[in-house]
């Protein structure tokens, strides 16, 4: 199943809840993921909360060009069992 990223929020201490193309609704924690020379910048709060869905490639991005595939969002996420709207 192809997996895309339709709605991105950012929550607090690295959290995003996103909403996948499967209509399931996702807390992803990235705090432990935040490593590497892409992905240390995202550390600083003000950028984290940045975050975007970029259409082009179907995935959460940041304005430094760091991404990270749907799919692994989708295998970390913890399903949300009442899930709020997602802002994208």
């Amino acid at each position: 199943m192809f997996l895309s990223v339709v709605g991105a929020q950012c929550l607090n201490d690295y959290r995003l809840r996103l909403r996948p193309s499967d209509g399931v609704v996702k807390d992803v924690d990235l705090r432990g993921e935040l490593y590497g020379e892409v992905f240390v910048a995202l550390r600083d709060m003000a950028l984290f909360r940045q975050v975007a869905v970029n259409a082009d490639t179907n995935t959460v991005q940041w304005p430094n060009g760091a991404d990270f595939a749907p799919e692994f969002l989708y295998a970390i996420g913890t399903e949300v069992s009442q899930p709020d709207p997602v802002a994208a």
